[in-house]
């Protein structure tokens, strides 16, 4: 029996990751099949084959009728891998004998040049991408041995597209029964689309509170997978980061100037799949007294190639400084407090609409908005000039002039 001659059977890639290798499309994959035998061995063939899919599934509970339920499975898979190579055969079809010791098969094959999806792992889906190989001998069960790799495709955020600036303006009314207590409308603005984890967004956002009563602003940094089977998505909502703003008063306003908030390590996002996306937003909320949340969502996409401090012009000032400003992430803790519940954050009528079938929504009109300079927002950032620099004191201070004595 072959399980009594072989002592190892494993994949080696030859990448210097050693636990997860890390690839790209059009990488080459390469390694070996190490084979280490007790005893001499006959051999039919070894065989290779690496595959990548992005797979889905779940279940539903469904209702018939009063006393009737069923469950219904949704389930859907997108080929991305699928590349075989025979390590070893005889030509002539009969088995070859190996000798006792170790034996090493190398192999090597070139990833599609065409874009590939990350690696990733959820609740109802996940892309993987693997290396399998297969020992068949005469009058013997196949042996098999199975190793992943991990494929990051980057997403460069030094495009004028995750360069552009992100803002937006929402109000609500305050209402309790059929009288209005005022108003409540947030205004904010981040310098650009796209991030990398670590990175330190600066919020710059306008609070109005003209109700009676005081508000809490926060911000929430919130990750979405969707999972899409047979015409039917589920998702999946996360906090992945939160600040929290200070108390605006009764009738007052609050303003934040670049105020911090961190991008936790967290996956790319994941837009080119069919069937599971991961995406990002950055939610400025505040609670209006007597009705649901007030919640202004802005887009992010979480890139895998950092911004360039010296890149393109058309990167803004904030920009440069959400990058290179220390003392920023120093603000932030190194064990921050966990983020809450997406249920704390999203509004129940947002749940019910989430819930249901999704629809096309016009797109908000923020022109207004967008045309602002961006120095406005970014005035926190300026530095003083020093001061006029002159020979002669403007305020001299009064000096005892008596004479001193020359014997002292």
């Amino acid at each position: 029996m072959i399980f009594g001659k072989l002592k190892k059977f494993e994949i080696v890639f030859d990448s210097s990751e050693v636990d997860c290798p890390v690839f790209s499309s059009g990488d080459v994959v390469s390694g070996r099949v190490l084979l280490e035998l007790f005893g001499e061995t006959r051999v039919d063939s070894l065989k290779l084959h690496a595959e990548g899919f992005a797979k889905v599934h779940w279940t539903e509970s469904r209702s018939a009728g009063s006393s009737t339920a069923y469950t219904q499975n949704f389930s859907d898979e997108v080929e991305y891998l699928n590349r075989r190579e025979v390590l070893l055969q005889a030509d002539n079809g009969e088995a070859t004998t190996l000798p006792a010791g170790r034996h090493e098969f190398p192999f090597s094959f070139q990833l599609p040049e065409e874009t590939l999806v990350t690696s990733f792992e959820g609740k109802h889906g996940s892309i993987r991408y693997w290396v399998k190989v297969k020992l068949h001998r005469p009058w013997a069960p196949v042996r098999k041995t199975k190793k992943e790799f991990t494929v990051i495709e980057p997403i460069d955020i030094n495009t004028p597209t995750f360069l552009a600036p992100q803002a937006g303006t929402k109000d609500k009314m305050a209402r309790a029964w059929y009288r209005n207590f005022g108003q409540v409308s947030v205004t904010a603005k981040i310098d650009r689309k796209g991030y990398t984890p670590g990175e330190v967004i600066p919020v710059f956002a306008e609070f109005d509170n003209s109700t009676s009563r005081s508000i809490v602003p926060k911000a929430f940094i919130t990750q979405t997978q969707t999972f899409i089977a047979r015409g039917t998505m589920k998702q999946k909502r996360s906090v992945v980061a939160t600040l929290c703003g200070d108390i605006v008063g009764a009738r007052s306003r609050e303003t934040w100037h670049g105020r911090a908030i961190k991008i936790p390590p967290v996956g790319p996002s994941i837009l080119q799949c069919r069937i599971i996306k991961v995406e990002y937003m950055l939610k400025v909320c505040v609670d209006v007294p007597g009705t649901s949340k007030l919640c202004l969502e802005l887009p992010l996409v979480i890139g895998t190639i950092p911004l360039h401090p010296f890149g393109s012009r058309t990167s803004s000032i904030s920009s440069h400084y959400s990058l290179n400003l220390d003392w920023m992430r120093m603000a932030i803790p190194e064990q921050p407090e966990p983020p809450p519940d997406y249920s704390s954050v999203v509004t129940q009528e947002e749940a019910e609409q989430q819930n249901n079938a999704v629809s096309c929504q016009p797109a908000e009109d923020l022109s207004g908005i967008l045309e602002r300079p961006l120095m406005a927002f970014v005035q926190e950032f300026r530095f003083r000039p020093p001061p006029v620099y002159s020979e002669v004191d403007p305020n001299p201070q009064p000096v005892n002039m008596r004479p001193r004595c020359m014997t002292c």
